[in-house]
């Protein structure tokens, strides 16, 4: 086999390998605290990280600009 193929082979086994014993050692623990958890909380991080660099801070500054107080010279004037 090619070098290169049977280093993908082996890199992909390995990440399924590790996916599929996440999610069958999480399976019987439930929503119960567990060693598990900083794991979860590492791949939670990821996943956030990800969607932030992907879609960009707009919600974020929605957010902000609906929490800031409308002044009343605003009102006065539209």
């Amino acid at each position: 086999m090619n070098p290169k193929t049977d280093k993908l082979v082996r890199r992909t086994t390995m990440v399924a390998t590790v996916t599929a014993s996440y999610f069958l050692l999480t399976a019987d623990y439930g929503p119960e605290p567990n060693a598990l958890d900083p794991i979860k909380q590492a791949i939670l991080s990821a996943q956030h990280t990800v969607k932030q660099f992907v879609f960009g801070q707009e919600k974020e500054l929605k957010e902000k600009e609906r929490e800031k107080p409308v002044s009343s010279s605003s009102k006065e004037h539209p």
